[in-house]
């Protein structure tokens, strides 16, 4: 797709749903945001891998090791800071690291009903199902159901 979307494109709507949605629900604003960011960091040494392209397993191992080559260029304090919010991304346990996977998928869905208009529905659909699988948060969800009608 030519006119497809950009990591600063992605990076910018994730920003702006995680500081409004974190702010509505009185979590850790400035972590979530924190955490927007990087949890696309990575991708910038490495590239964005569509689930087909590589396993799971590989692409972790990827860019696990991309985020320690960005890390380990900073300050001892930021770097242990930001390790310390990629980890809390990954575990997802946290109300913080839920959101933020849960507007990734968010972000995925409305990307897909932009793609919808200049190509096959079909091609998108499994990134609708996707999100609608993944995303449990009830506002989250209905954002999501919005975007969907």
């Amino acid at each position: 797709l030519n006119d497809s979307e950009s990591v600063a494109e992605h990076s910018y709507m994730m920003s702006v749903m995680s500081m409004v949605l974190s702010d509505m629900k009185s979590l850790n604003s400035e972590k979530v945001l924190k955490m927007t960011i990087l949890h696309d960091w990575a991708e910038s040494k490495i590239g964005d891998f569509m689930p087909d392209q590589i396993g799971y397993d590989k692409k972790s191992e990827l860019e696990n090791y991309a985020m320690s080559e960005i890390l380990e260029s900073l300050p001892q304090k930021i770097h242990d800071e930001y390790e310390d919010i990629w980890d809390e991304f990954l575990v997802r346990t946290t109300p913080e690291s839920k959101l933020v996977h849960e507007l990734d998928k968010l972000e995925m869905a409305l990307q897909a009903k932009i793609y919808e208009k200049d190509v096959d529905p079909e091609k998108v659909k499994p990134f609708i199902i996707s999100a609608v699988e993944q995303i449990m948060d009830p506002d989250v969800k209905k954002i999501l159901m919005d975007i969907l009608k």
